[in-house]
């Protein structure tokens, strides 16, 4: 492992937490400035991507500049003085810096879940309270899903409580963020098997980050083993998660499209990268006649499906985030379903072309496009380690459950 160029011998031991921000982040103005620093953002990451997975880096100076830059705290209620941009936005923002990095992308996903969250089911004094830290630049993590449990969505992580503050006990795994995060919202349960989130400052006793992420891909995450000793989390941090799935809530769709435009990004910068490389390094076929790569029709056609497709994925995560913002502003039954159908149609095709895309690379780059000293492995691994979240098979069966049998999808933080 190294962190910020330095190499440490701590892979599968417990790591400190990071200090807060000593200046508070920049506040985006509105919808238009929020892509244009997403950009500026993408144009940071872009450079040390490569080798970030490669060496396992810490993006820790590329997370401060990313979450100081205000596009962690977009979808924060204009009442409270956020930005409050579109969903599709949103998605937008997280599509173009995935494409530089979709480790770092996917950091950002529960943090803006649990934003969302927050607005869905905190009362006004927990809504200012929470909004002005991450106004200020400060990182939520998680500590949501657990690793032995039969299905995601059993948790045996529960708190207890102790008047002013509860206590939370249990062991986390796929906690994206945690590393570097500032504070670690604890998905646990009550006495009455209700799901809240508990959430802890980093450096909390009793709160130990173990950096153990051992996948072939999304290797900066930040993620790993959260264990919870008997830690302390005051009444003012514990959010009632659970009541934004009692009834029909915009939370779910919103979780769910930021992994979508993780996947798009994924595969648009595959799909860049494929051209670029079949332009400047790829040898015409020798049955070709051709003197370029880039002139081989078969290569040709096969870059136009890929683009159709990206395309076309896209347009769907766009779809879908407008859905999720009429959701939000009108919560109902038949919103909420709307919103749900519409990022499941988005997350089969992000989903589809992300691993199409970054097979296919290879395919049309060329055998030398495997070499290790181009990176572009990453892709794949990425793709393929990304898109196992919430299998495209059962939202293709939410999809075809609603055309035709009018069956709204379930309410969790999965649908």
């Amino acid at each position: 492992m190294t962190i910020a160029g330095q190499k440490i011998e701590a892979a599968g031991q417990a790591v400190p937490g990071v200090p807060r921000p000593t200046t508070p982040a920049h506040i985006i103005r509105d919808d238009a400035e929020a892509i244009a620093v997403a950009h500026a953002i993408a144009e940071r990451i872009r450079p040390g991507a490569a080798r970030r997975d490669a060496e396992r880096i810490w993006p820790v100076e590329e997370l401060d500049a990313y979450s100081q830059s205000g596009l962690w705290s977009i979808n924060v209620p204009k009442a409270f003085g956020g930005p409050e941009v579109s969903y599709a936005t949103l998605a937008k923002v997280i599509e173009i810096v995935s494409a530089s990095d979709p480790s770092i992308g996917q950091i950002t996903q529960n943090h803006l879940g649990v934003v969302a969250a927050i607005r869905t089911v905190s009362d006004e004094a927990q809504k200012a309270l929470l909004f002005s830290e991450v106004m200020k630049g400060v990182r939520f993590g998680n500590a949501f899903s657990e690793f032995g449990s039969r299905r995601a969505a059993d948790f045996e992580t529960r708190f207890v409580d102790a008047g002013d503050h509860v206590v939370v006990t249990g062991r986390k795994f796929y906690s994206s963020g945690a590393l570097l995060a500032h504070l670690v919202p604890i998905v646990a349960l009550d006495e009455e098997g209700r799901a809240w989130y508990a959430i802890a400052d980093r450096n909390a006793e009793g709160l130990t980050v173990i950096d153990d992420w051992s996948a072939f891909g999304q290797r900066t995450t930040l993620s790993g083993t959260v264990i919870l000793d008997g830690v302390k989390v005051p009444k003012t941090h514990l959010v009632p998660g659970y009541k934004g799935y009692e009834v029909p809530t915009a939370d779910g769709a919103i979780f769910q499209i930021i992994q979508v435009a993780v996947d798009t990004g994924i595969a648009r910068a595959a799909i860049e990268d494929t051209i670029d490389f079949v332009r400047t390094k790829s040898r015409a076929w020798v049955d070709s006649g051709l003197e370029r790569a880039s002139d081989d029709p078969y290569t040709i056609q096969a870059v136009g499906s890929l683009t159709v497709r990206l395309h076309a994925a896209q347009a769907l995560q766009d779809l879908a985030g407008h859905a999720v913002d009429r959701a939000v502003a009108d919560p109902t039954a038949e919103s909420v379903a709307a919103a749900q159908v519409a990022t499941a149609e988005a997350k089969i095709l992000s989903t589809e072309i992300a691993i199409e895309a970054t097979n296919k690379l290879f395919e049309l780059a060329g055998t030398r496009s495997t070499l290790a000293e181009h990176g572009l492995d990453r892709h794949w691994r990425n793709a393929r380690t990304h898109t196992l979240h919430d299998p495209v098979r059962w939202k293709y069966a939410i999809v075809g459950q609603y055309a035709l049998n009018g069956v709204n999808p379930p309410l969790h933080a999965w649908s």
